[in-house]
């Protein structure tokens, strides 16, 4: 974790998970770095809204892989959804309702599948295809985090690769590009989110 600038109560916070993702954004507003995978963000956002003051809301910015063909560009997310739980089973289980799918009300249509496994084979591809085009993993846990901290967040998505087989090579050889994609949405957006 590592949190760039000040969090002030009239401002939103930026948060990404690595460097890598940050670097073009050339901004006074704070950045909050948070690692990959689900526990990095969901423990980085809660410490950082803890410690208050609390951000006007929060703006994760990142990249994603395209579940579906033709997936390209920036997307806004509506729905955040975590694939790597089994919710059902657990509901069976405890009898209550756990890690239902999040609506985040600046979002669109487009929902995003979370999970700590990064999407690298074609048959799960092809399963989270039928819930989701995107797939990333920080979206969820972030979106749970603002939620319990009653702040809100929008999360963007920038598509690196398509998930599946060689999707760690391609993201290596995209995020610059996705870099200074998110950046430039930043550039033109996130001043003029409010909560």
């Amino acid at each position: 974790m590592e949190l760039i600038g000040e969090i002030t109560a009239d401002r939103p916070l930026l948060v990404l998970a690595v460097k890598e993702e940050a670097q073009f954004l050339d901004t006074d507003l704070p950045i909050l770095l948070t690692g990959m995978g689900k526990v990095n963000a969901a423990t980085a956002l809660a410490t950082a809204l803890a410690r208050g003051p609390r951000p006007s809301g929060v703006v994760n910015l990142g990249t994603a892989g395209a579940l579906r063909p033709g997936w390209t560009g920036t997307h806004i997310v509506g729905t955040v959804l975590q694939h790597d739980l089994d919710g059902e089973l657990l509901a069976k289980l405890a009898g209550e309702t756990c890690g239902a799918p999040l609506t985040l009300p600046d979002g669109g249509d487009v929902v995003l599948a979370t999970g700590d496994a990064f999407i690298a084979d074609e048959a799960t591809r092809a399963r989270l295809a039928v819930r989701a085009p995107l797939v990333d993993m920080e979206g969820y846990a972030l979106a749970s985090a603002a939620a319990v901290a009653g702040v809100p967040l929008r999360i963007v998505k920038h598509v690196s690769d398509d998930a599946g087989e060689g999707a760690g090579r391609t993201w290596r050889e995209t995020v610059a590009g996705c870099a200074r994609s998110l950046a430039d949405w930043a550039a033109v957006n996130v001043l003029a989110y409010r909560s």
